[in-house]
């Protein structure tokens, strides 16, 4: 059934792979109801494509409540009883609109309301008052609840504004009226929030893409969800908070292990919001796994942020001299053990990601999912579409965040497909040479950080004056959103 979708007018790219991830989550177990992890979407007439109102075929109202309920992106999800360019055109529509869909939710044992959304502008409480007193023409037979309703209902009006105002261009006026199937809950956010988190790092995740990456991810009671990037545990949290069974890793044993007292470390910050502690904090590295050779499919899913240099660069075991060969291998004595903090040393992009990937072939279950960040530099305002493969995963979703003029991040949502063997281990070395020989020197140079914080020389204006100007911010930002 069609429903009108209307997003938060916030990361553009991230919108429809979050409800398409939590459609095809709430409809696994129903074979008639299977998304299989794409959804039909159409555009309203006149509409740009980063517009927040688009339509979205959905399985059944439960599915549409269900992942209303848990976005974070989406506003609300709606049974859409009319549309039209003016409220003449609105009343024809709503008329036409079939009384057995209508009337259940009109009866004089119900309660409702009536909320008013503009998007584009703002009008005053009286003309919200005087549009709510033009739908008399709907046979309301219930009581007005404003606090507590039975059923509400959203009048929704755009406007035929221009392109010059910081929105997506709308060429003409729309006004939807639907009955509201469900809506976000974004209280959680304020709560997660990293001002108030007890422990943070430099590369601590934002609370709102924490989520988004756990939706991805189809985090949910009984999974097991595995972060080999630890840090100080911002995506287990949001993990957690949605029932996931969680267990993390760093290199860095003062993380894991120390951080910065008793009461500030990871655990502390499961702690602060009452979560269900990690059934483990490794010491590990990506580079050199510690699992046994024999296991396999562990994780329901694995959702990271891996260093790729910008704020913090990959360290990996052994030590320059180690890995040059200039010292051998060594064992620190017993009486050094407690305090000792292995030596390590640069861990190119590259590599990180290929010991990635390799690492979710084998540990992932079937249908697991690997949801990752990968950065970008941009040239010319066109994003480098190259991305990581491996035999053992199809791509599913690809969510840019511009962060600058010449860098941004993908958000990489992967589905395993195939189970790990001798020969697609092979097949996935292969393809990782590949792509190492093909792709940007950054990777394997650990350039990232000098290209993203270089001088803005030309880029901007074509001139070299990197002056924001006052008919800059007023054009349509896009992905920057």
């Amino acid at each position: 059934m069609w429903y009108l979708c209307v997003f938060y007018h916030r990361l553009l790219d991230y919108r429809k792979p979050e409800v398409e991830s939590l459609a095809d989550l709430f409809s696994k177990g129903l074979t008639d109801l299977q998304c299989n992890g794409s959804l039909e979407w159409k555009l309203p007439k006149h509409h740009h494509p980063d517009s927040p109102f688009h339509f979205v075929n959905l399985p059944s109202e439960e599915i549409a409540r269900s992942v209303a309920n848990r976005s974070i992106l989406v506003k609300g999800i709606f049974e859409l009883w009319g549309e039209g360019s003016n409220f003449e055109e609105l009343e024809e529509s709503i008329k036409s609109y079939p009384d057995e869909k209508q009337l259940p939710y009109l009866t004089s044992d119900s309660t409702f309301k009536i909320t008013v959304e503009t998007f584009g502008k703002v009008i005053s409480f009286e003309e919200q008052t005087e549009r709510i007193r033009s739908l008399s023409y709907i046979p309301f037979k219930g009581r007005v609840n404003l606090k507590n309703p039975y059923h509400t209902f959203w009048l929704i009006e755009t406007d035929d504004y221009d392109s010059n105002n910081g929105l997506p261009p709308i060429a003409g006026k729309r006004i939807f009226f639907g009955r509201e199937i469900g809506t976000a809950d974004r209280k959680l956010l304020p709560t997660y929030q990293l001002k108030s988190r007890t422990y943070l790092g430099p590369t601590a995740m934002d609370a709102e893409m924490a989520f988004l990456m756990a939706n991805q991810a189809q985090a949910k009671s009984g999974k097991l969800v595995y972060d080999p990037f630890v840090g100080t545990g911002s995506i287990l949290v949001a993990a957690a908070h949605y029932g996931a069974v969680t267990m993390g890793a760093d290199i860095d044993i003062r993380v894991v292990r120390d951080g910065r007292g008793p009461d500030c470390n990871v655990w502390s910050n499961f702690k602060q919001y009452g979560l269900p502690m990690p059934i483990g904090l490794l010491r590990a590295d990506n580079n050199l796994p510690p699992w046994r050779s024999g296991l396999k499919e562990v994780f329901d899913a694995i959702i990271c942020d891996p260093p790729y240099g910008v704020r913090a660069g990959g360290r990996k075991s052994g030590g320059r001299k180690l890995l040059k060969g200039v010292i051998g291998p060594y064992t620190v004595p017993d009486d050094k053990r407690t305090g000792h903090i292995p030596s390590t040393a640069p861990y190119s992009l590259v590599e990180c990601v290929h010991d990635l990937l390799d690492l979710a072939a084998k540990m992932l279950v079937m249908g697991g999912r690997l949801v990752y960040f990968y950065p970008v530099l941009r040239e010319d305002e066109s994003i480098d579409t190259t991305f990581p493969e491996h035999p053992c995963f199809k791509l599913v979703a690809i969510s840019e965040q511009l962060l600058s003029y010449r860098y941004s991040r993908v958000l990489l949502t992967m589905v395993k497909i195939g189970p790990y063997t001798e020969e697609i281990a092979l097949a996935s070395k292969i393809k990782h040479l590949e792509f190492k020989e093909n792709h940007l020197k950054w990777l394997e140079e650990g350039n990232l950080h000098s290209a993203v914080f270089s001088p803005a020389d030309n880029h901007l204006n074509g001139s070299g004056d990197t002056k924001i100007t006052k008919d800059s911010k007023a054009r349509y930002r896009g992905k920057y959103v």
